[in-house]
């Protein structure tokens, strides 16, 4: 086993390959160690999410290289039959590279019986492997920017279903009708880690098409959870303005790697924390996350909130039309009408605002965080919205006033974030690493909650080529596509990825990275060297 740094509380496991890979995590399943939190497999890798105050990262290492990865991984019971039309665009370009017809395709293809290895890229996106040893073609040159819901497609030796309409490089051979991921089902994904898959010609074989699993855009599988309609609740904000963009954010869903769901939550976990504190809920509730100002809140009736985060003006309106400015980090009383402005930030560019009581929405798997890749969550809020506020429970007294934090990003100065190099490093060349910590990185206009897309001078340049097999993925990763000009991954990002990471923000400047704004100048600051271990694992 080779074990690759990620982060102060991550490492990759690499192994041999898939089978071992499955081999391994089965028997982390089965024998937990303390300490893991969450693992996410891929094709030859596990990244595994530990506490290092419970579990030390050479302790770790050593119990994982202790365990057997020679034992082959139990097969599920439940066979998943997918229907599918062969209609797909890479049909006859797939038929081409592997010297046969598209017929000869579509029988190699349903003539076999897949595995679902591992998920990710998408909530109900799964990895199957186990078909026709001849399907091993390579993702398309350029990918797509829009491949629909419900596409079945190739790449290297496994095959997938996209659950939702996303950009995508894999190549398509067909469409099913059956959905992936629908939030109307018990368990959302319908490919689960280990479950046999078959599928089915839709030309050849009498395959009755439900319309409840259709993948169509707009339908099941596809859409967030509504924010909830005017309660009859006795107070509420009325959302009068949402701004550029106003989200329900929280801690996040953490656990739900294995339907392919990353955790999402607050860019700024300590904003959204400290603003419930002050409105006096518990730190885990939720928060709205809105960007750059224009977020306009009414009063019906009397409530209390807190806003945190960015340095924005904050500008209180009463019913009678006078205004006057209040200050953020602290608890604000807000009477019937009264009308709350959070303006555009001088620093930062995120801020939380959160009410005494909480906020009347319906979480979605344990999370009323939105994400908006994975689009699971509520839904944005807009203008005209009215949010029910949850009675108050107990006591439930505010915070006092807290100082604001110092040093919020701006676009005046340059952004320093500590970086830890690693998993992939090996794969740039000696210059490249260097550059990466030298250079100033200008932050991108299409930047979102996904990831910082950054821009320098000089792009990073590889000393591996060719393909990296997808591996898992998570917050702070600094990606880097063949372009060489590295994307941040922040709290959206897709749980697995097929670029190398050359090294991930750590854990301390994470929210830092959350508040960066468009414009601005960032630099990395290496705070490891990058050193893979390797360990012999049982026989």
């Amino acid at each position: 086993m080779r074990f690759l740094p990620v982060n102060l509380n991550a490492v990759m496991v690499e192994l041999d390959d898939l089978d071992q890979t499955l081999a391994l995590l089965a028997s982390l399943r089965r024998e937990p160690i303390d300490g893991i939190e969450e693992m996410v497999p891929a094709a030859r890798t596990i990244l595994i999410h530990f506490r290092p105050a419970v579990q030390s990262l050479t302790a770790l290492v050593d119990a994982i290289a202790r365990r057997d990865v020679s034992a082959q991984a139990e097969r599920s019971t439940t066979l998943i039959e997918i229907p599918v039309h062969y209609d797909g665009e890479d049909l006859a370009e797939v038929a081409h590279m592997l010297g046969i017809t598209p017929e000869e395709v579509i029988a190699r293809h349903t003539g076999s019986e897949y595995t679902v290895a591992f998920t990710g890229f998408a909530p109900g996106f799964g990895y199957l492997t186990g078909g026709h040893p001849s399907l091993n073609v390579p993702r398309r040159t350029t990918p797509r920017t829009r491949i629909p819901a419900g596409a079945v497609g190739l790449a290297g030796t496994f095959s997938g279903v996209y659950p939702q309409a996303s950009p995508g490089g894999w190549q398509i051979i067909g469409t099913t009708p059956t959905a992936m991921w629908d939030l109307g089902r018990p368990v959302p994904a319908l490919l689960q880690p280990g479950d046999r898959v078959r599928f089915v010609d839709i030309a050849t074989k009498n395959v009755e098409e439900r319309p409840s699993e259709t993948c169509a855009e707009g339908q099941k599988g596809t859409e967030t959870a509504p924010a909830p309609a005017g309660p009859p609740a006795a107070t509420a904000l009325e959302v009068v303005s949402a701004g550029l963009q106003t989200l329900f954010q929280d801690v996040g869903r953490h656990g739900q790697a294995g339907q392919g769901v990353s955790a999402s939550g607050a860019m700024d976990q300590a904003a959204c924390k400290a603003a419930n504190r002050l409105a006096g809920n518990a730190s885990d509730g939720a928060c709205l996350e809105t960007v750059n100002g224009g977020l306009q809140l009414r009063s019906r009736g009397d409530t209390v909130v807190a806003v945190t985060g960015a340095d924005a003006p904050l500008t209180l309106t009463n019913a009678a039309g006078l205004r006057w400015p209040v200050p953020n980090y602290q608890p604000i009383a807000l009477g019937d009408g009264d009308t709350l402005t959070v303006g555009e930030p001088v620093a930062g560019t995120r801020c939380y605002v959160a009410v005494r009581g909480g906020f009347a929405v319906q979480p979605v798997l344990g999370s009323c965080a939105t994400d908006t890749l994975a689009r699971v969550g509520p839904a944005a809020v807009a203008g005209g919205d009215v949010l029910g506020v949850r009675p108050v429970v107990g006591s439930a007294v505010v915070g006092a006033p807290e100082v604001p934090p110092a040093g919020l990003p701006t676009v005046h100065e340059d952004i320093t974030l500590d970086v830890v190099l690693g998993p992939r490093t090996d794969w740039f060349t000696p210059d490249a690493v260097a550059l990466l910590a030298a250079q100033r990185w200008r932050v991108t206009p299409q930047s979102n909650r996904v990831g910082i897309r950054l821009a320098g001078d000089e792009p990073l340049a590889r000393a591996v080529g060719g393909e990296l097999p997808s591996e898992g993925t998570c917050i702070g990763a600094i990606q880097v596509p063949p372009s060489g000009q590295p994307v941040l991954f922040l709290a959206d990002h897709p749980l697995t990825g097929g670029y190398p990471v050359i090294g991930t923000v750590a854990p301390h400047h994470l929210d830092r990275a959350g508040q960066i704004p468009v414009n601005a100048w960032v630099r990395f600051n290496p705070i490891r060297e990058f050193e893979a271990i390797t360990r012999g694992a049982a026989a």
